[in-house]
């Protein structure tokens, strides 16, 4: 093995965020087009089930076999996407592609300073945006690109280059859209046995959270009645329930000022206090008040 010969055979693997309307256009017809884009990148293309607005698109393969697939898609997505309202091409609109990428190897994306991903914007002419939040329930970040097809390619490659030299470090926990109040309480029957959807929730899990709740159909009984979701079941009585959470845990529960607290309270519909912290306990309680299937949604969330 020459060192050219290794450098063709690293695996690379890029997730992207798109939305219902490119996925539409990445699959195509009949899924002519997906089908197309993996026959002639010689990539692996797949697109994460689920029918909320946001899906993931996981490309992997030989880094050519990559660039090819994203550069097919960035010119289909201008194709399909890119004309006027009145169907008319206006000029070039430009293309957004939204990676999903370890916050763990954002730093080295951004560089000292801004100054890698300046370079990155300069050298390429695309636009290039780092969020500064996680995305939901995940330790990933999205990272925008947009221009037309060829300056996002160049883009995307040097994207690559950076994230290949700089392995994530520590456990990835990946961003899967949809993972929200809706889903769990919608999708409750079928989407706990989609162990490789959600994260791994196993069936186990739920029969736990249905014992918590104290009803034997937390969530299942909703299925059927989306009307239902904004108010929940307030009618069932009150209760309420201690749990106890690791100090250095407590911090991602809290979110960055209380944002992820405020949203576990907003979806679980429950109310959460958090006890101060006790001299010389490592652990925070917890007390979540509200009806049984709140409780078991916040502590769900919690643990999530």
């Amino acid at each position: 093995g020459s060192p050219e010969e290794t450098e063709l055979s690293i695996t690379l693997t890029l997730r992207m965020l798109m939305h219902g309307k490119e996925i539409g256009s990445i699959i195509g017809k009949k899924g002519e087009t997906v089908k197309r884009i993996r026959e002639q990148s010689s990539a692996r293309i797949t697109i994460s089930e689920g029918s909320c607005p946001e899906r993931i698109t996981t490309i992997t393969g030989s880094t050519d076999a990559v660039f090819r697939a994203v550069s097919m898609i960035a010119f289909k997505l201008e194709e399909d996407l890119g004309a006027g309202s009145d169907g008319a091409a206006v000029g070039r609109a430009p293309v957004t592609l939204r990676l999903v990428i370890p916050a763990s190897q954002c730093g080295s994306l951004i560089g000292k300073a801004g100054a890698k991903i300046r370079e990155i914007r300069e050298s390429t002419g695309a636009q290039v945006q780092v969020a500064g939040d996680l995305l939901p329930n995940s330790t990933e970040r999205a990272v925008t690109v947009s221009g037309v097809p060829d300056t996002i390619i160049q883009c995307v490659r040097q994207i690559c280059a950076v994230i290949l030299e700089s392995p994530p470090k520590g456990a990835t926990i990946p961003y899967h859209p949809g993972l929200s109040l809706g889903t769990i309480l919608l999708s409750a029957n079928q989407g706990f046995s989609m162990q490789g959807q959600y994260s791994g929730v196993s069936p186990a899990e739920v029969t736990k959270l249905q014992q918590l709740s104290g009803h034997t159909l937390p969530f299942a009984s909703l299925g059927h009645a989306p009307s239902m979701v904004p108010g929940l079941d307030t009618s069932s009585q009150s209760s309420s329930q201690e749990f106890l959470v690791p100090n250095d845990l407590i911090g991602c529960v809290i979110g960055r000022h209380g944002s992820k607290i405020s949203e576990i309270r907003q979806m679980s519909g429950a109310h959460i206090k958090i006890g101060n912290q006790t001299e010389g306990s490592s652990e925070r309680h917890v007390t979540i008040t509200g009806s049984p299937v709140s409780i078991a949604l916040a502590q769900y969330l919690i643990t999530a």
